[in-house]
């Protein structure tokens, strides 16, 4: 397992399903190992109050570490 439970995370690719954007943060809730090919997490996604706002399941290679040279910016959701 790559990332900790619980660990806040970067989305690498947009989903615009959830109108989720690459560079949003997210927290990992689940580990889902495969036996073969890439394992995945699932991720719950917060708004700027604390509230989720969506969970999803995502490829390994779909998130990445938070760096301490990097900073939180705030974005209106778009229009479904």
């Amino acid at each position: 397992m790559k990332h900790k439970l619980f660990e806040e995370v970067v989305l690498n690719k947009d989903i615009p399903g959830k109108q989720l954007k690459k560079g949003d943060v997210a927290t990992v809730v689940e580990y889902h190992p495969v036996s073969k090919g890439e394992d995945g997490y699932s991720l719950e996604i917060f708004n700027a109050l604390g509230d989720t706002i969506a969970v999803i399941t995502v490829p390994e290679s779909a998130i990445g570490r938070l760096n301490k040279n990097e900073v939180f910016s705030i974005r209106t959701l778009e229009a479904a």
